[in-house]
């Protein structure tokens, strides 16, 4: 089951968030999601849990709980759904057409 992790302090790890989510369960990956550019946290991760009951116990055992001074707010993830557009437009905006 994968799990989303909001509301994280910036100096959380994913060795934090693993021993976390452990209590609960086997944690198969944690995915903290950083900034490309600056490769700073963004304030939200990703946590795998081996199977579904297990994920439900950590969401259920956590949700509210306070973790560096933030309290965390999880849920279970969507799956991603690609609406970003897709391509890059090089020609810039459109420039109105003027009225005659």
């Amino acid at each position: 089951m994968n799990i989303f992790v909001g509301n994280l302090a910036r100096d959380v790890t994913e060795e934090d968030l693993k021993t976390e989510f452990a209590a609960f369960g086997v944690v198969s990956s944690v995915a903290l999601i950083k900034d490309k550019y600056s490769g700073q946290p963004k304030g939200f991760a990703f946590v795998e849990m081996a199977n579904k009951e297990e994920g439900e116990a950590a969401i259920a055992g956590l949700k509210g709980k306070t973790l560096k001074e933030r309290t965390l707010d999880l849920s279970e993830a969507r799956p991603r759904t690609d609406s970003r557009g897709g391509g890059r437009s090089f020609g810039g905006k459109r420039k109105p057409q003027r009225r005659r």
